[in-house]
């Protein structure tokens, strides 16, 4: 097999599929890239059994055949390359790839394709489209909410569902929610109607592939195990969590009594300044209201204390709250830089974000005691 392609083409492709490449070594092969020669065209793929991606590139390809390589290996050639055409010959009696471009030869050890996993991509008959910029909207909006914990598993990833023609998005780990609706026009999914939990990985390889190609159109489509998401010559295909998720719906107030409205730079510069005084482990600091005052503080004892006044739009009953600083500053980062708009019931229920800039999206904050 012999083909020729420009060096930063391949170098690009490969470099994208080096996130899906198995870090845990858990078998051999799934740090190898299955590289396949066709006419015209040379086929890409990478999986750990939970995530795959392919990408399809042209090529000036005279013999055709496959091979895997380790993915690492060809990557740190690649990157010593000039940008110019690189021959790849593969040599089926030696199992060796030999590199060449203008006077650089390198010759690597590759492995047969048939222990390479088979990797599908299901036809996409039920797909919907989705504007890359829409779904790396949502993935910028939701994914701080997403769990760590690997004990709940159901909880790190992001939670996609059908919602009559609305794409609903959500996201939490318990002291913290994210949620956003968009309106496209989807047809019924009874998979994608019961909701779909997609996993963190899986969420990070379409947050590329978004930013590979903004203003696209992406294909998605969705059954019961997987979720796919394609471009014209770029397809991700990820294994769902089987698992229920949270009742979402449970944390979020049927109604508040008290709302406050204050800017959004002021409020995140002020929670920065205070949350230096706050406890390194708790992160916490207390949010005093008042009539269209806010008070914020933290007490660290071994360090002191820091407190800033702030002028807010608020005629509730005063309260003093507590915060987790970060998880505050996650929450309030996602907002447009305008007014946004708290609304509280009291000082242990959950405190919902708004902005009247996002009429569609609301974020949760779990109140921390202190």
């Amino acid at each position: 097999m012999t083909l020729k392609i420009e060096v930063d083409i391949l170098r690009n492709a490969i470099n994208s599929l080096l996130t899906v490449v198995d870090k845990k070594q858990t078998r051999q092969i799934l740090s190898y890239i299955h590289i396949k020669a066709l006419p015209g065209q040379l086929h890409l793929e990478a999986t750990d059994m939970e995530v795959a991606s392919k990408i399809i590139l042209q090529a000036d390809v005279d013999n055709f055949g496959s091979f895997c390589v380790n993915a690492k290996n060809i990557s740190d050639i690649l990157r010593e390359l000039p940008n110019q055409k690189v021959e790849l010959n593969y040599i089926i009696e030696k199992n060796s790839l030999e590199i060449k471009s203008g006077n650089i030869f390198f010759s690597i050890l590759v492995l047969e394709p048939k222990e390479f996993p088979q990797v599908h991509f299901d036809e996409v008959k039920n797909s919907f489209e989705l504007d890359s910029t829409s779904l790396l909207d949502i993935i910028h909006k939701t994914s701080h909410a997403m769990s760590n914990d690997e004990a709940r598993l159901y909880l790190n990833g992001i939670y996609f569902q059908q919602i009559d023609h609305q794409l609903r998005t959500v996201a939490t780990d318990g002291y913290k929610l994210s949620l956003i609706d968009l309106d496209i026009d989807l047809q019924k999914n009874e998979s994608l109607a019961n909701g779909v939990i997609v996993p963190k990985k899986g969420i990070f390889e379409f947050k590329k592939l978004c930013e590979e190609n903004v203003g696209k159109k992406l294909k998605i489509y969705v059954n019961e195990s997987y979720i796919f998401a394609m471009t014209n010559n770029h397809y991700i295909s990820v294994r769902l969590i089987a698992k229920e998720y949270v009742r979402y719906q449970a944390v979020i107030p049927n109604k508040t009594s008290f709302t406050l409205s204050i800017d959004k730079i002021t409020f995140i510069d002020s929670v920065k300044r205070i949350k230096i005084m706050s406890n390194e482990k708790s992160n916490g600091i207390k949010v005093k209201l008042d009539s269209n005052q806010m008070t914020i503080s933290a007490n660290n004892p071994g360090m002191g204390d820091a407190e800033e006044k702030l002028n807010i739009n608020y005629s509730g009953k005063a309260m003093e709250i507590g915060f987790n600083a970060r998880f505050l500053l996650d929450a309030l980062a996602v907002l447009p830089n305008n007014e946004i708009i708290l609304e509280i019931n009291n000082e242990l229920s959950p405190i919902v974000i708004k902005s009247s800039n996002l009429p569609r999206y609301l974020g949760i904050i779990m109140p921390l005691k202190i």
